[in-house]
């Protein structure tokens, strides 16, 4: 029995010993870094600020008209950038690395100083690309920041203070950070992984060497800046969209479908008999809107953008915000139970101003309605219930309240809301209705605007 136990243990150590021996002597990220840092840049930028201030300045430029004082101190400042495209010299950077620059100058890994141009921004999502021309040049391939996990391990690159060709690694420490007031769209990652001043613009990748995100800010308590572990970057996903349309059309047109949406909690999710918390719940659409046109209607919850998973409702103004106008988008939209897919085409912020204002002078804006069947001392009576009247609109205005049924409108039979609609496209300035008001019996109301 001791000869059988004494075999075990040694078989047991051979077996230990044969694992070890397959364990690389130095685990590094070496080999990884080796094909990225090529592709991590520094930049520096020069320019000028113009500053006004409402008060005079002896011996300083005063603003047109003489009421204030118009200054322009020099600047300088330093960040980073990512080769995303060696053919072609783009290098990918924050927007407020670059904002304002006057002089842009890229130091490649090699040491190579070259002069920037830039060849698009957008300050809402606070991405710029650049142009720089060199041979020899080194991209950075991009990853999928749609299939990242918290602990997943990442290394951040870039020049904190100056400092070129810094690694810095951790983990990723949190996904769709939102609602920090750093930029116009927000869905951040964080990760632990020292993000310090001049890091901004610089590379965040996984260990297959893959960009998943940009470095671009850290919060901190410390009027330095300096990290304490947290820190941010703009997904690959979000940059990706941003570059498109820079490389292809120039400058970033930002879109809208005209839909307010917000997130769920659980409460909210018993007791719509919802079966999760994700996804974006429907709680208003704009009339004359994409969204109104697509079919979205209140307490519909939106769980996908193009087969893209929607987590909260910031995902839902991101994604739709960084899509160009004219773009038709699949949503996939979770309705009493079901699952249903509408198509959308979005609109630029200025066309929906115009679809908005066109809405406020439709007669109709502002109710809510449902169609109204009752039999009524033996006579069926149909019609159009309101619902719900908007305080501002032109049918509180002009006597309208809830629980009034449409009879009638411009001397026409209303005998169900398509009936009504139908009649105010053809009528719509003023409108005669025939209301049916509780016990009060029959009422005329004209609508107009």
């Amino acid at each position: 029995m001791k000869k059988i136990a004494r075999i075990t243990i040694l078989i047991l150590v051979a077996v230990t010993l044969n694992a070890v021996a397959k364990l690389p002597v130095n685990p590094s990220m070496a080999p990884m870094l080796h094909n990225v840092m090529p592709a991590v840049v520094n930049v520096s930028v020069r320019g000028r600020l113009n500053i006004n201030l409402p008060f005079r300045i002896p011996g300083a430029p005063t603003q047109p008209g003489g009421n204030g004082t118009k200054l322009r101190p020099k600047f300088a400042g330093l960040g980073s950038g990512i080769i995303f495209n060696a053919e072609k010299g783009y290098v990918l950077t924050n927007y407020h690395v670059v904002k304002n620059a006057k002089i842009i100058v890229v130091t490649l890994y090699d040491g190579r100083r070259l002069r920037g141009k830039l060849l698009g921004s957008d300050a809402k999502s606070d991405i710029a690309v650049l142009k720089i021309t060199a041979k020899h040049l080194h991209a950075l391939k991009l990853g999928d920041s749609s299939k990242l996990n918290v602990g997943d391990y990442v290394a951040a690159i870039g020049s904190p203070f100056g400092l070129r060709q810094t690694v810095t690694s951790g983990v990723i420490s949190g996904l769709g950070r939102s609602h920090l007031g750093i930029e116009g769209y927000e869905n951040f990652i964080q990760t632990d992984a020292p993000i310090n001043p001049g890091n901004s613009g610089g590379a965040l990748v996984n260990m297959t060497g893959k960009l998943i995100g940009m470095n671009t800010a850290i919060i901190t308590p410390s009027s330095i800046g300096g990290n304490i572990g947290i820190g941010l970057a703009i997904p690959v996903n979000m940059c990706k969209k941003v570059i498109n349309q820079i490389t292809h059309f120039g400058k970033v047109r930002h879109s809208i479908l005209g839909v307010i949406v917000q997130n769920i909690s659980p409460a909210l999710a018993d007791a719509m008999h919802l079966p999760s918390i994700n996804g974006a719940l429907v709680s208003d659409v704009n009339p004359e809107t994409p969204a109104a046109n697509a079919g979205l209607q209140t307490k519909d919850v939106i769980t996908k953008i193009d087969g893209h998973q929607i987590r909260d409702a910031y995902e839902v103004s991101t994604d739709v915000g960084l899509t160009r106008p004219g773009k038709t988008l699949i949503l996939t939209v979770r309705r009493n139970g079901k699952i249903v897919k509408l198509t959308a085409k979005t609109i630029s912020l200025k066309a929906m101003k115009t679809a908005m204002e066109k809405a406020r002078r439709y007669l109709l804006t502002g109710l809510s309605l449902r169609n109204y069947n009752q039999l009524e001392n033996n006579q069926q009576v149909h019609g159009v219930q309101i619902a719900g009247v908007g305080d501002f609109s032109v049918a509180y205005s002009c006597g309208l309240r809830p629980g009034d049924v449409i009879l009638s409108a411009a001397n026409q039979l209303v005998e169900n809301i398509n009936d009504l609609k139908q009649i105010a496209a053809i009528n719509p300035n003023s409108m005669l209705l025939k209301v049916k008001r509780g016990t009060a019996g029959n009422i005329f109301l004209v609508l107009e605007r």
